[in-house]
């Protein structure tokens, strides 16, 4: 795959995701010093101003931000319990690591969960970015993957 069609791609997983509100369901802080699960409706209300951000970006209509807006909404649902699973893995391999003897299957079968919800996690995150990309006309593709292409330095991949 040539390194143009590569950041095109790239870029089109990077704006869908961002479209989607990834960061908003992915992350315990937006701003400030909040700790545990973001309340559902600050995560709305985070999903629907990046929505219309980036729907600007890509002169998306309102019934787009719409249908955009949900499929961001009910991925974001589906996602928030399985980061209080992250935190509980997180706590049980303390717990593991630190106890007197090692107990080699424990920690496998802790590894083997964490897989799992992971894998859960990404099948969920790719058919809301499928979703997303047929909300979007190639045009409007296009326009997201060139956008997230110029902002990549920002995040540090360029």
């Amino acid at each position: 795959m040539n390194k143009f069609r590569r950041n095109t791609l790239a870029g089109m997983v990077g704006g869908i995701g961002a479209l989607l509100g990834g960061r908003a369901f992915a992350q315990a802080r937006w701003g400030g010093h909040h700790h545990g699960p973001m309340d559902p409706a600050r995560m709305e209300e985070r999903i629907d101003k990046m929505v219309k951000h980036l729907a600007v970006e890509v002169d998306a209509t309102p019934e787009q931000q719409e249908k955009l807006s949900a499929i961001a909404k009910s991925a974001a649902k589906d996602l928030a319990p399985l980061r209080g699973q992250a935190m509980e893995t997180r706590r049980e391999a303390i717990e593991l690591l630190s106890s007197p003897s090692i107990d080699r299957a424990a920690i496998e079968k802790l590894r083997v969960a964490k897989l799992e919800r992971a894998d859960a996690a990404s099948r969920r995150v790719t058919q809301a970015f499928a979703d997303a990309a047929e909300v979007l006309t190639s045009e409007q593709r296009k326009k997201l993957a060139a956008h997230f292409a110029r902002r990549r330095g920002r995040w540090g991949h360029g």
